[in-house]
């Protein structure tokens, strides 16, 4: 079993003067549950390389078994340190996607290219793809063999407004998330801020926040046995 875990490569949050990157969190516990289930990981990003982690990320408040376990792996230290180009990466030979985020890949797995590609690709199989907080931001332009929407008419779920106030990136972030998947014909279902929550719709999985990455993970792995 081999799953692509694309992170971003941006690390400037807007004009804001904060950084950005992606959300460890996000990576780790995904990361754990598909090498728990035998999975073999590659890990890539827009520019290859050390991708930035969100600094907030970090923080104690944030700190969870799996991130402090990531932090300790120098296995796992040593595949982020050296994730492969977008560009290299074809999707023949991985079973599923899976995509963390953080507020980066706003900025750069938007619009992509090798992403949206990558992304046809795992949709016309029916190859599981999945997706936890902004990581989402990747489906959105996400087009099928006949350039509909892939989310059109599914039900997904990402980093909501409500929780963007909360988080006071509001007037920071390029676009809301929940407002584009709904214009892309999403399905658009949250729970409470905060709340952790996954839902599965077909082959795509997706998770509202941080707190729902181990759940997205489960169900990722989940369509992988179906």
């Amino acid at each position: 079993m081999n799953i692509l875990m694309i992170v971003t490569s941006h690390e400037d949050f807007g004009s804001s003067g904060r950084k950005t990157g992606l959300w460890l969190e996000e990576l780790a516990a995904p990361y754990y549950r598909f090498k728990e289930a035998g999975a073999d990981i590659t890990l890539a990003s827009p520019l290859g390389g050390q991708p930035p982690v969100d600094p907030a990320s970090l923080g104690d408040d944030f700190q969870s078994d799996d991130t402090r376990r990531f932090t300790d792996d120098s296995e796992a230290q040593d595949l982020l340190a050296n994730t492969k180009p977008l560009s290299s990466i074809k999707a023949d030979g991985f079973d599923a996607v899976f995509y963390p985020g953080g507020h980066g890949p706003l900025y750069d797995l938007t619009d992509d290219v090798h992403s949206l590609a990558l992304l046809r690709s795992f949709n016309a199989d029916q190859r599981p793809i999945g997706t936890v907080c902004h990581g989402v931001t990747a489906l959105i332009k996400a087009t099928d063999a006949n350039d509909a929407p892939i989310v059109e008419g599914r039900e997904i779920t990402g980093f909501t407004d409500s929780e963007e106030a909360a988080a006071g990136a509001t007037e920071i972030v390029p676009f809301s998330v929940e407002q584009e998947l709904v214009k892309a014909g999403a399905i658009f279902k949250s729970a409470n801020d905060w709340a952790d929550y996954s839902i599965r719709d077909g082959h795509i999985v997706t998770g509202q926040n941080p707190g729902s990455s181990d759940s997205t993970a489960r169900l990722l792995l989940d369509a992988l046995k179906a």
